[in-house]
């Protein structure tokens, strides 16, 4: 036991973990800063509330890094494990529809359990990002990882019904999320490319031909407020005391703040100016406050995260391990240019939360156990390349 933590501890992603630990911290901190205001005077509550439930997220996050940590991502790949995995995501999956809650303008997205609201989406981005890479590396291992019927139809049909039951709960980036994690998964397996092109043509058209189905039923998919949202960034102006209210007042913040920032919790727009600037318009408080520079900080510490998990890809021999480093390298950057592009009106406004920032129990205590699961792969390849 004594020579295995000494092993652990000398193979520790010691990096890695203090840039994701200064991340949770500091966005604890904004948060603190971006909700006081709104706290107070939309929901009536203590000026600390949001911070104190980030603070409780953050201590069941810590835990399940643990466990992503501890656990050898070599088990994930086990027909138990996965058979499991899909049957609760997909349970939570059709759960959502029933009791699920969100608002008329946004995503019907998340199920109340009391004191945590559990997004089953969130949930959907690991267990593919676990199941592909499981699923393909036992076709490496039996070199039928180019068979089409064996190894490419399964995974299709399961990621389009995912697909499906997020699209219809109309949220939108979640849905670009999965599919280019998923993408991103399949083109780190080593299948050919022509194999890669078929898949991907295949997970498209198989996503429309249900999305067709659900319209052909009568289900809408998108109302006129949802709508709104996905148009809005083309031209915010347009409606700037309606849709394009949020992200008009995001780019008074940015604008405000400068190279330098107004001070941290100085902030004028998080003063009722700017919708629930706790969440996925946190960055703009951030530029408004720290100014450029601390926007480059947080910038600079999740490009870290992605450059290690990409790295981490890169070296190591084990075709699992670096499908699932590529998946969450993918999962991470991709949620991070979905939140920013949303804010800075690059591409439609879809709520995604910008990663271990924005406030939110179930992205930060499922990223985290993708970054325990990151840490776990980055020890193996340490020991990998040692023997």
């Amino acid at each position: 036991m004594k020579a295995y933590l000494k092993r652990y501890i000398r193979n520790f992603d010691f990096p890695l973990f203090f840039v994701y630990l200064a991340l949770c911290l500091f966005g604890l901190v904004m948060i603190y800063s971006a909700s006081m205001v709104w706290a107070v005077n939309r929901y009536g509550y203590d000026a600390d509330h949001f911070y104190k439930r980030q603070l409780i997220n953050l201590a069941i996050a810590l835990p399940a890094l643990a466990v992503g940590a501890f656990i050898p991502f070599k088990h994930y790949k086990r027909k138990g494990f996965m058979a499991l995995m899909l049957f609760v995501t997909f349970g939570l999956l059709i759960t959502v529809h029933f009791i699920g809650f969100g608002d008329e303008a946004g995503a019907r997205s998340w199920i109340n359990l009391g004191p945590i609201n559990l997004q089953p989406s969130e949930v959907a981005k690991i267990a593919f990002i676990l199941y592909f890479s499981g699923f393909f590396a036992k076709k490496l291992q039996q070199n039928a990882i180019n068979d089409l019927n064996n190894s490419v139809f399964p995974p299709v049909i399961l990621l389009a019904f995912a697909v499906l039951s997020i699209m219809m709960e109309t949220d939108i980036g979640a849905t670009m999320i999965l599919l280019v994690t998923s993408v991103s998964v399949m083109a780190a397996s080593g299948m050919k490319p022509k194999t890669f092109f078929k898949f991907s043509g295949l997970a498209v058209a198989a996503a429309f031909l249900f999305v067709l189905v659900a319209v052909v039923s009568g289900k809408q998919l998108l109302t006129e407020g949802r709508l709104s949202r996905l148009t809005t960034f083309m031209d915010p102006f347009e409606d700037p005391l309606g849709s394009g209210f949020q992200i008009i007042n995001g780019y008074l913040a940015i604008g405000a703040g400068g190279l330098k920032g107004l001070g941290l919790g100085q902030s004028v727009q998080k003063m009722g100016y700017l919708p629930e600037p706790q969440t996925d318009f946190i960055m703009a408080i951030i530029s408004e406050e720290l100014g450029i520079l601390g926007v480059l900080i947080v910038v600079g510490g999740l490009g870290f995260i992605v450059m290690r998990a990409i790295t981490i890809a890169l070296k190591t021999k084990n075709p699992q391990a670096r499908m699932i480093a590529a998946g969450i390298g993918s999962l991470i950057g991709f949620q991070t240019f979905v939140n920013l592009g949303g804010m800075t009106g690059l591409m439609p406004l879809t709520g995604v939360p910008l990663p271990f920032i924005s406030y939110g129990g179930t992205s930060l205590i499922l990223l985290s156990f993708c970054i325990g699961i990151l840490l776990n792969v980055s020890m193996f390849v340490k020991n990998e390349t040692k023997s």
